[in-house]
């Protein structure tokens, strides 16, 4: 009796117990569940904390790379731009040097200028060619072929001289010797004193130091096939009236021929026509005025082609060795009879003189341009 209530006592107590330790069960399963949850969170925390040291040290690296590579670049930096600075400090100095060349070579220009302007004054030739008659008598024949050049055109060749020159002013006189000895005896001499009847004049001598002098031939060419018209004012279009001067200048009737070309500006009214044949442009050149067909008739211009050349320029200077110039004359007498006594006296060799050639004595208040020749010592006065 007393087993069997005990056994059913301990059943109940066991059904009593089981249900608490199922919920600790339960809890610690949960708990369980819960740390290998925090373990795994654990882990990879841990893993994402290595992955970002990692990271860092290699954010570091690289920060430290990109600082160093900075650092790099700007001491390059600087060293080229100390470079750059001493570069442009001497470009200063190369434009500053430059710029002082400039200004030397201004002045040199200017100075050259100065002396090309000289130049051209002193070589400027201005002289009207005179008219001059020809007449033809006969051809020569040269020995070479003759050039289509030399059968359209007639030429002429024109040889320009220009004379050394000096002008003598008053109480002065230009005397030339036979001797350059003797003109070089009396310009050692101080002075010269000249016994004219009974006064004395003290002259002294000096060197002559001539202009240059240029020579050069012109060569002119006239075309025997064209001629140049102008004073063709354009009254109708350009075309038309070319056409009309082309038609007008083939007429025989009119003094024309068979045109090859025709040139015309409408713009300045000017042209050029070239016939086939030779001898027309010779003939309306001659006329210098053509009756041209349009509209009513129009008077225009014409005459020869010319064409120049410049050759053989040859410029000549120097001192001519047997002229001096006598200076300081006294006008005490009248000037031919102290020409005489200039001459007389300089022609003696007690006077250290020589045989006189040539003298000219100008007195006060005149002047003369005197021309020395070429190819000879003789003076000639104008």
């Amino acid at each position: 009796m007393s087993d069997t209530k005990h056994g059913e006592i301990d059943g109940e107590l066991a059904m009593t117990c089981s249900q608490p330790l199922a919920d600790a069960f339960k809890e610690l399963e949960k708990w369980k569940k819960l740390v290998e949850a925090a373990e795994t969170a654990k882990s990879t925390l841990l893993l994402d904390k290595l992955d970002t040291e990692e990271t860092k040290k290699k954010a570091q690296q690289e920060t430290t790379e990109i600082m160093s590579t900075e650092e790099q670049l700007t001491k390059s930096f600087n060293k080229k731009g100390k470079i750059i600075e001493e570069e442009i400090g001497d470009l200063d100095k190369v434009i500053q040097d430059l710029m002082k060349k400039l200004q030397q070579y201004k002045e040199q220009l200017k100075v050259k200028k100065a002396e090309r302007d000289s130049l051209q004054q002193r070589f400027k030739i201005k002289a009207q060619i005179p008219e001059k008659r020809m007449k033809f008598t006969h051809v020569e024949k040269e020995a070479r072929d003759e050039t289509e050049d030399s059968v359209q055109n007639t030429k002429a060749v024109f040889t320009i001289t220009q004379r050394p020159s000096l002008l003598l002013k008053g109480g002065q006189a230009l005397i030339t010797f036979e001797e350059e000895k003797v003109a070089e005896q009396i310009l050692r001499l101080a002075k010269c004193t000249v016994s004219c009847d009974k006064d004395k004049v003290d002259v002294k001598p000096y060197a002559i130091t001539l202009d240059p002098s240029v020579k050069f031939e012109v060569h002119v060419s006239m075309s025997k096939k064209s001629i140049e018209f102008s004073n063709a004012p354009p009254h109708i279009s350009e075309e038309r009236m070319r056409d009309r001067l082309e038609l007008s200048f083939s007429k025989p009737s009119c003094g024309g021929g068979e045109v090859e070309t025709l040139h015309y500006d409408p713009e300045t009214g000017k042209g050029r026509v070239t016939f086939l044949n030779s001898g027309v442009a010779e003939n309306l050149a001659l006329k210098e005025t053509f009756c041209a067909d349009i509209g009513n008739g129009m008077e225009i211009n014409v005459g020869p082609v010319y064409e120049y050349q410049l050759k053989k320029f040859q410029t000549f200077s120097g001192v001519p060795k047997r002229s001096l110039l006598l200076g300081g004359i006294q006008d005490v007498t009248d000037d031919e009879e102290l020409q005489d006594h200039l001459e007389i006296h300089f022609q003696k060799p007690s006077n250290y003189g020589g045989e006189v050639e040539a003298i000219k004595y100008i007195s006060t208040r005149k002047k003369l341009k005197v021309f020395f020749s070429e190819d000879s010592n003789d003076v000639a006065a104008q």
